[in-house]
């Protein structure tokens, strides 16, 4: 090596040593000034406690037999409005529309789609009273999932029934 060459490495070295040494005090001074400015304010802020407040509360209450268990009564958000309920449909047509087309109309979930004659044959073939059961109480079956009343649960049995009907006349 030329002393040209180690002249070189020297300066190179300690031209690299500075560079380290200036951006290790910018940190610092980064952090020190950070520390008396940004801290105070994120701490008083009131999005920061509501937060915290949220992320360190007990996860849930357990009732006791024999105690006031009342402040665990489940409450409504605050702003939120009076619970509006669904509207119950007035017939199978309706209510083909409004629930049942949601998975019969596309196939979803392995519905059998609402006209299609090959797909609602086997079923057809198991009888009525088969299709009103697993359209009230839900059936888990080897090509797909129906869920009770369609997911709907606050139907009555007379509505499902007629929404069965219906599907079954568009299979015909």
């Amino acid at each position: 090596m030329s002393k040209q060459d180690s002249q070189f490495i020297n300066v190179f070295s300690v031209v690299i040593g500075i560079l380290v040494a200036i951006t290790i005090l910018l940190f610092a001074l980064a952090r020190a000034v950070a520390g008396r400015t940004q801290v105070v304010d994120v701490y008083k802020d009131p999005m920061y406690l509501a937060s915290l407040q949220r992320t360190t509360s007990p996860l849930s209450k357990e009732a006791v037999a024999g105690q006031d268990n009342s402040a665990m009564a489940i409450k409504a958000p605050a702003g939120a409005g009076a619970a509006v309920a669904m509207a119950v449909p007035k017939n199978g047509n309706e209510l083909f529309e409004s629930v049942c087309k949601t998975c019969h109309g596309a196939g979803l979930a392995g519905a059998p789609k609402a006209g299609d004659k090959a797909a609602w044959a086997l079923r057809i073939a198991e009888g009525k009273a088969m299709l009103y059961q697993h359209a009230l109480n839900g059936y888990n079956g080897k090509t797909g999932v129906m869920p009770a009343k369609g997911g709907r649960t606050d139907l009555p049995d007379d509505l499902v029934k007629q929404g069965v009907d219906y599907m079954l006349s568009l299979a015909q």
